[in-house]
Parts: C-alpha cells; sequence; structure tokens
C-alpha cells in the first residue's frame, strides 16, 4: 500500500503573525517584565524534510508545546490530519468503521493495534476506556487512509498505554506498509513507536535513524491461586468461569499484573497431558505478545514434568500467534475451515476467507524449549 505522498521532499516557509493589541493590561505586562513594545508577534519555521531520500512507514515530530508542532504539520499535510471521529452513540464500535470493510478486516485491524477483546467491541465507544478508545481511534485512523497524520499522539492516555500502544502500532503499519506521522510532546514514545524519522520544530532539526529493537518488557512469572482469575475474567471473549482443578499463572510487568493463563490436566490413553486454559492479556497490555511469552514460559515448565502440552482457541488473534509461532504445531486445523488441508501445515491466506471466526477453533501442541527438570520443579511448586 503506497502514500501519494511518499516521494516528496517536504520544504515550507512557515510563518505566523498576529496583531497585539496594546491595552493596559499588555502595557502593564510590558513594564512588569522588560517586554519591548511591539505590534506584531512573529513565528518563523524554515522546513526543509528530505522524505525522498529513502523509503519510510513512520516519522515522528516532537517538541515541547508551543515549539510550532501543530502549526508545521498544518502546513504541510493539511489533507492528511487525521480528525475526531463521530462514533455510533448506542451502537458497537465495529459499526464506527466504514460500510465497505467486512468484519474479518475489522477485527484483525483492532487485534492488530493490541484491542483484541470481543466484548469490547461489543461496546460503544463512549463507554471504552481511554485507552481503548486510543486503540480503537488508531485502528479508525489505518482504516481511513494508507497515509495519516496525528496530532497530539498518546495526549491523553497513561504513559505505559502510551508505549505499549505506540509498539503494537509500529508493527502494524509495518506489516501493511503504511505511512503515519506522529505529532507529539511526549519523548518516551519514540523508543517504543521506533520511527524512520524525526523532527523537531523548536531545533529545527531533521534526522533519519535506523530501525532498532523496541525495550525490553521484563516479566516476572508467578504460580497463584485461583482467585486470580478474577482480576481477568471480565476481560475474556467466552466463558468466565474456570476450571475447579486449573494450575494458574500470572505476569506481571512493573509489578502490574498483566496476563493470565491456567492449565488443565487431561487424561490420554497414549500421550497425557495439560491443555492451556483461559489466556488473557489485560487490554492496555495487548499487541506486543506479551499473553504468548506468558504461555510459552508456563509449556516450557509443563513439558518438563514429562507431559504433553496442547492449546485450542478459536480467537482470531491468539489462533494466528499459535500460527506463527514455531514454539507450537499445528494439531488440528480449523473446524469450520474446509479451504484448509489436513496437513500440519497453517496458510494464513485461507483463514483470511473463513466466515465464522466467532465459532472456528484449532489445535495445537507446544513444540518448544523446555526448563530443566529442577527450574520446572521450583516454579511449579507441588503439581
Amino acid at each position: 500500500m503506497s502514500s501519494p505522498v511518499e516521494l516528496r521532499h517536504m520544504k515550507a516557509a512557515v510563518h505566523v503573525d498576529v496583531d497585539i493589541q496594546r491595552t493596559a493590561r499588555v502595557q502593564q505586562l510590558e513594564g512588569l517584565f522588560a517586554v519591548p513594545p511591539s505590534k506584531r508577534a512573529e513565528l518563523q519555521w524554515d522546513v526543509d524534510l528530505p522524505l525522498d531520500a529513502q523509503p519510510w512507514n513512520i516519522g515522528l515530530i516532537v517538541g515541547p508545546s508551543g515549539s510550532g508542532k501543530t502549526t508545521v504539520t498544518r502546513a504541510l499535510w493539511p489533507e492528511y490530519l487525521a480528525r475526531s471521529y463521530d462514533w455510533p452513540a448506542d451502537r458497537s464500535v465495529l459499526d464506527g468503521f466504514p460500510q465497505s470493510m467486512g468484519i474479518k478486516e475489522i477485527i484483525d485491524l483492532l487485534s492488530s493495534v493490541g484491542f483484541s477483546s470481543p466484548p469490547a467491541w461489543l461496546r460503544p465507544y463512549r463507554v471504552l476506556s481511554t485507552g481503548e478508545q486510543f486503540r480503537v481511534d488508531m485502528a479508525r485512523v489505518l482504516a481511513e487512509s494508507a497515509f495519516a497524520v496525528v496530532d497530539e499522539f498518546t495526549s491523553v492516555v497513561d504513559r505505559t498505554v502510551a508505549q505499549i500502544g505506540s509498539a503494537a502500532l509500529a508493527r502494524t503499519i509495518r506489516r501493511s506498509n503504511r505511512q503515519f506521522v506522529a505529532v507529539t510532546c511526549h519523548e518516551d514514545v519514540l523508543d517504543w513507536l521506533q520511527p524512520d524519522w524525526v523532527y523537531r520544530p523548536e531545533l529545527n532539526e531533521f534526522h533519519w535513524r535506523h530501525l532498532q529493537r523496541r525495550p525490553a518488557i521484563d516479566l516476572e512469572i508467578f504460580r497463584v491461586h485461583r482467585e486470580a482469575w478474577q482480576l481477568f475474567r471480565h476481560t475474556h471473549y467466552l466463558d468466565t468461569s474456570l476450571n475447579p482443578s486449573a494450575l494458574c499463572f500470572v505476569a506481571l510487568w512493573r509489578n502490574i499484573p498483566v496476563a493470565f493463563v491456567a492449565a488443565v490436566g487431561f487424561p490420554h490413553a497414549v500421550s497425557p497431558g495439560y491443555r492451556m486454559h483461559r489466556l488473557v492479556c489485560l487490554p492496555d497490555y495487548q499487541g506486543v505478545g506479551i499473553g504468548m511469552a506468558l504461555c510459552n514460559y508456563v509449556s516450557s515448565a509443563l513439558v518438563a514434568t514429562g507431559r504433553a502440552v496442547h492449546g485450542v482457541t478459536g480467537h482470531p488473534a491468539v489462533l494466528g500467534h499459535f500460527a506463527r509461532s514455531t514454539g507450537w504445531k499445528m494439531q488440528r486445523t480449523p473446524g469450520l475451515n474446509s479451504a484448509m488441508s489436513k496437513s500440519s501445515r497453517f496458510d494464513l491466506r485461507a483463514l483470511s476467507k473463513t466466515v465464522a471466526i466467532d465459532r472456528m477453533t484449532a489445535g495445537f501442541r507446544y513444540v518448544g524449549p523446555s526448563l530443566s527438570r529442577a527450574e520446572a520443579s521450583r516454579f511449579l511448586g507441588n503439581t
């Protein structure tokens, strides 16, 4: 997908001047702070962005408030500035996307920006949390155009949500080969958004960047009491009950519980083992692989006990993660997709043609690395 401004070298002399009415209060301020009297206030930026020099997907215009970010952006890309969208007041967020988009396409886009909660998809935009609204807005921006400029990027969300959301958004933009310019006063998104170029209006400084790895997300994973499920059950997309015999595990990031998974033992004449059960990552932390990291670690401990670990899912985003992972092997292809072959090889293009995704499930077996028996024993305790 290409952008109509992809090869343009953006140059502009941006000039702003306004009349100053020298009222009594203005004159008093001039006296108090020794401000030279003036009839006009003038600001100017000579902007030179060599965006035709190399291919790019993500740009960042960053600087403190009052540095000219919005003024410069409006001068360069007035037709591409993302607007505030009118969302249906009493219908689901799904109904706010363009009518030309199919349900599968909408769900894929929402999931790709880290908003993977079917119960929340059914709610009106107005009742979503601020973090959820941010993810939905970004999905809508990507749905509307192959090139978009977003002012006040992440300004209304918690900084943790801003960072995680930036990483999920960046991955989606690059995968779909879109172009996106974020305009913000928040420096903390730079390492998570990983822009290809950065422009700072207050310094009139432009530079290209090399793509780097985003900051590491160091999780602490613990076996927990089943009551921990109460923190996560409201975001699960199906039955919110928990098997009474489930072994429960929680991932913490920065001392905050962010993801949950349970494992249920099941007898099998040939291959007794465990089945992963109730995998949930809280909405503010979706889109960067936390849920799968938790699932994989727990699985690596369970297989160390000598038993197989299986996973069954119908959630399109989770199913896609399992299918792309080298740590999981498909044992049963999606049940409602006749286009799928009976081999263990999984074709994502065939999945994209599936209609009844809300009821489709596929089965996988964990084939990734195993913890040592000693490590697994310490982690699992008395199973």
